[in-house]
């Protein structure tokens, strides 16, 4: 073995021990967060690891459970009739979600459909991570305060309770909260040592030499080992069909949070992911996971940034998690239902810390851009819950899509001094409008949306002009923006050119696209798909059209 690989693996080992180390207790909180036994948790992230290793494509990306896919598949499979009220049914409701956002995730990939990653805007998407980290750690107040548990509150609701009960606080797990926090602070200076790991070996420790349990702090208690055994969740038609509307929403939040992750690292040492690779990763390891009773998985931020921050070189650090993490269920897992629940919801939050951050939201308020989007985001995940906080957040996306392209803006084009280029007239009212030519160019791609109100604006400037008393012989409408027509522009496009014509104006297309090109000329071979009536060039439109 080489000295270069032998530095490359053994960097790998240390990381993959302080991944390892965030991921066990990460674990065991997300499967209370999911409301199944950790049994669940530790499957998915043994096969999250196991998959990735083998099929993904960052070498710093950790695939397993997180914060945000456990909360929305838990609330998802809540709203399923079979498991209403955490019913028998509910474990099969669980892992028919993630099949199903598995099997999605794996058909995009085939169908190349990697620009999924911008379905929701950044903006919703960080606004909705913000506030269910804050709406997870208000959850894990009670543990680390020593509070009785307030089952089904919703964050608000449960901070008005914490602050009226303050004087029940149990200071013993005020106490053992305190010292992991000042523990997990103090070993985060060192990226390179599993910080998690070392707490939750010395809050063991201490739970059974200082006898914690008989202060009254509350331990996580036995858990069981993985069985892997497969299932095939028994739903009904209609289960299943709510499942696969479900788990659309879950795709969209697996996908997106887990390509922010792969990106942000790609980026910061110069690699170009592969989106469609990264999908097929996803849905392989969530498919795995489901078939063995394991919840969602993705590549969560924080387990990413530790394994980069710990040197990993390639996915073998994945593969060496995996590793210690089965070292540490065959040794160590008597051990573990020692661990205080004040320490692990120190960790859970402090896993979630970097989500806390007001910093990016900030930074996009500054910026004076889709303000509403960011607030909206936030206070439909408070008020509404996770489920229908996501939801709400994919309709936030798509009203702001189609509220941009449903009202387009249409500029006018000048010919600046004698050149062949065209700019905004009102922009640069020294350049030269030519008379009776109209030169026009929507901002937008021409599309169902949008094309009706195109061709209203464009038929308001023709009579604008007329109105001033100006012969008009010709409108040039750039296409730059459109790369393909659908059916409703088409048709608009058509019936344009044939009120221009009893109006005695000409319809001229310029900068037209292949694909429109050879749409227009196969449906109006003898009007606008003809060569005369489309151009490359915005100045040879105009060239012609002052010739007309």
């Amino acid at each position: 073995m080489s000295p270069e690989l032998s530095r490359a693996l053994r960097r790998d080992l240390v990381a993959g021990l302080c991944v390892a180390g965030l991921l066990l207790p990460e674990a065991v909180a997300y499967a209370g967060l999911a409301q199944v036994p950790v049994a669940h948790a530790l499957t998915a992230c043994l096969l999250g690891l196991l998959v990735y290793a083998c099929c993904g494509g960052s070498r710093f990306a950790i695939v397993a459970p997180t914060s945000s896919s456990a909360s929305l598949a838990a609330a998802a499979a809540l709203s399923i009739p079979a498991a209403g009220a955490l019913a028998p049914g509910y474990g099969a409701a669980l892992t028919a979600l993630v099949l199903l956002a598995g099997a999605i995730l794996l058909l995009l990939a085939w169908g190349r459909q990697g620009q999924l990653s911008g379905f929701v805007s950044r903006p919703v998407l960080r606004g909705f991570a913000f506030a269910l980290a804050i709406s997870i750690v208000i959850k894990q107040l009670p543990d680390a305060l020593g509070l009785a548990p307030q089952p089904g509150a919703d964050p608000l609701r449960l901070l008005l309770h914490l602050g009226s009960h303050l004087q029940q606080l149990h200071l013993p797990s005020v106490g053992v909260a305190l010292s992991a926090a000042l523990g997990l602070a103090l070993l985060r200076r060192w990226p390179q040592l599993p910080a998690s790991l070392l707490v939750i070996v010395l809050a063991i420790a201490a739970a059974r030499g200082l006898d914690l349990r008989g202060l009254g702090v509350h331990e996580v208690g036995a858990l069981a080992r993985p069985d892997f055994r497969p299932v095939w969740p028994q739903l009904s038609a209609d289960e299943w069909l709510r499942a696969g509307e479900l788990a659309f929403g879950l795709v969209v939040l697996i996908f997106s949070e887990s390509w922010g992750s792969v990106r942000t690292f790609a980026l910061r040492h110069g690699e170009r992911p592969d989106a469609n690779r990264e999908l097929a990763a996803l849905g392989l390891a969530n498919i795995a996971s489901a078939l063995l009773q394991g919840l969602p998985v993705g590549a969560g931020f924080s387990a990413t940034a530790a394994n980069e921050a710990a040197g990993a070189k390639s996915r073998w650090a994945g593969a060496f998690a995996m590793l210690a993490i089965v070292l540490a269920l065959w040794l160590a897992l008597p051990a573990l239902h020692l661990l205080p629940r004040p320490v692990l919801a120190v960790a859970v939050i402090s896993a979630l810390w970097h989500s806390l951050s007001p910093r990016p939201l900030l930074a996009m308020w500054r910026l004076d851009r889709d303000r509403w989007l960011i607030v909206a985001a936030v206070l439909a995940v408070l008020l509404l819950g996770v489920l229908h906080g996501m939801l709400t957040a994919i309709a936030l996306s798509l009203i702001g899509a189609l509220r941009r392209f449903s009202q387009p803006v249409v500029h006018e084009l000048a010919q600046l001094d004698e050149t062949r280029n065209y700019v905004v007239r009102d922009e640069h009212p020294e350049a030269l409008v030519r008379p009776g030519l109209l030169i026009l160019r929507p901002e937008e791609p021409l599309f169902f949306a949008s094309a009706e109100r195109v061709v209203a604006e464009v038929l308001t400037r023709v009579q604008q002009r007329r109105a001033s008393a100006e012969a008009l012989h010709a409108v040039v409408l750039s296409l730059e923006e459109s790369g393909d027509l659908d059916v409703t522009a088409l048709e608009c496009l058509l019936e344009l050119r044939q009120r221009l014509r009893q109006a005695g104006c000409e319809l001229l297309l310029a900068r037209v696209k292949e694909p429109v090109r050879e749409l227009l000329a196969r449906c109006d071979p003898q009007g606008l798909g003809r060569a005369e009536a489309m151009f490359w060039s915005v100045a040879d439109a105009a060239e012609l059209g002052r010739a007309a």
